[in-house]
């Protein structure tokens, strides 16, 4: 569901002159009558030339903002802030860009990590070999020497992990309290933390398909990504605002692709959302570059004919009870053991609510619930697709604590990311 919540048009008027500042208005409109919190705004900076620096204002106050490379050429790409919109409210941003100077410096209302384990360090929250991208060949499992198995990014409500294996399964943290705690616990909080109130693990996700994980389809049944070329994870963004962590699987022999193709994964988190948005692109082999932002050209796309079927779903947590409204809106409510049995020392059951939203266009079809997900067959369109996922935990202070309750949560964050919010 690539910024299905935003309308992106950048009016640039006038020529930009070469110096150091560039004045520039946005515009941000809720057409809608809902009322919005923690609303992304994205702006292009490419078209702008190369951009340093942004102090964003709104009535003259400033307002936190975020810049990123997402291509990975030195040059930043995007400018993000959020806002909270009143229903039918109009607001005018200024925006200064700078092509000296550094980004400014924010309070982090985000955090991402991925580590290698550190054998010498018997504690689980106290490694500290931090990395920001690793790329494995065929063959290669690093499941085990990664420390939480991939890597993790969180906000003050939610936080989430990928693993780095044939699976790519998207588990989930909860949380008692609002805060950023994964730099204290690393994804495994000691007993005395555990004590004084931080989060765990709350899923055993398994060879499930977790919250919302993309896999092949082979006609009958989800398909792992076991036969990749070479398979890539990075954290692009850390923050202030949003976290941005890429997975890139290259020359994947999909089921149901005609040729090996190029699978990038996009997890994007902002602050105050529980939701996570999921963009993925398709692209042959070859040409490269592969990433979800690069241009394409003629030979930069699958064939038209190609009509892919993929997975993806939500876990089937045991007991659970399930919500759907026919149309890509689809939820659960139950509780089990976030570990397997074997692990279970230490730990409660936890009772959880799962949440996927698909556009109506990219559902195949809706597969009746079996004993380990709650299904989905879904095809790309112009080889892209894109989705969001959401869940909370019954430990939670601040959210919800029934299956009613959730459900509601998951029909008003649908009316939502369906809100149109125009972006001039």
């Amino acid at each position: 569901m690539k910024q299905r919540i935003i309308t992106l048009t950048l009016l640039l008027t006038g020529v930009i002159i070469a110096s150091a500042q560039t004045q520039k208005t946005v515009t941000v409109e809720n057409t809608s009558e809902l009322e919005l919190k923690a609303q992304p705004v994205v702006v292009d900076l490419k078209p702008l030339g190369e951009v340093k620096s942004a102090l964003v204002r709104l009535n003259g106050l400033e307002v936190p903002c975020q810049m990123d490379d997402l291509d990975g050429d030195g040059t930043a790409d995007e400018l993000c802030f959020l806002t909270d919109l009143k229903k039918k409210q109009r607001q005018v941003f200024s925006v200064e860009l700078s092509s000296v100077g550094e980004p400014r410096q924010y309070e982090p209302q985000v955090y991402a990590e991925m580590l290698l384990s550190n054998k010498k360090i018997k504690e689980e929250n106290k490694q500290d070999l931090y990395i920001s991208s690793l790329t494995v060949d065929k063959g290669t499992n690093p499941y085990w020497q990664l420390h939480h198995h991939g890597p993790a990014f969180e906000n003050n409500l939610v936080a989430y992990r990928i693993y780095f294996d044939h699976r790519q399964t998207v588990d989930i943290y909860g949380k008692y309290h609002q805060g950023l705690e994964l730099r204290q616990t690393q994804f495994y909080p000691d007993s005395l933390q555990k004590a004084t109130g931080f989060g765990d693990d709350v899923l055993w996700v398994g060879s499930t398909l977790g919250l919302g994980t993309l896999r092949g389809w082979n006609g009958q049944e989800p398909v792992m990504l076991e036969d990749v070329a070479h398979r890539t994870l990075r954290i692009i963004a850390r923050g202030p605002l949003r976290t941005v962590v890429e997975v890139i699987d290259e020359g994947w022999n999909a089921p149901t692709f005609s040729t090996p193709v190029t699978m990038t994964t996009r997890y994007t988190l902002y602050a105050g959302r529980r939701d996570c948005m999921v963009d993925v692109a398709f692209r042959p082999l070859n040409p490269q570059p592969s990433t979800l932002n690069a241009p394409l050209g003629p030979q930069g796309r699958l064939p038209e004919q190609e009509r892919s079927t993929l997975c993806t779903g939500i876990i089937n947590v045991k007991n659970s009870v399930e919500f759907s409204d026919r149309e890509g809106l689809r939820g659960c409510w139950g509780t089990d053991w976030p570990v397997s049995a074997k692990d279970s020392a230490g730990h409660k059951r936890e009772t959880v609510g799962l949440g996927i939203c698909i556009p109506r266009q990219n559902i195949v079809k809706e597969l009746p619930r079996d004993k380990r997900n709650y299904p989905f067959v879904v095809t790309p369109q112009n080889d892209e697709l894109h989705y969001a996922i959401t869940f909370c935990s019954d430990n939670e202070d601040f959210g919800y604590h029934s299956a009613d309750d959730w459900f509601a949560c998951l029909k008003e964050w649908k009316r939502r990311l369906a809100a149109v919010v125009v972006v001039k």
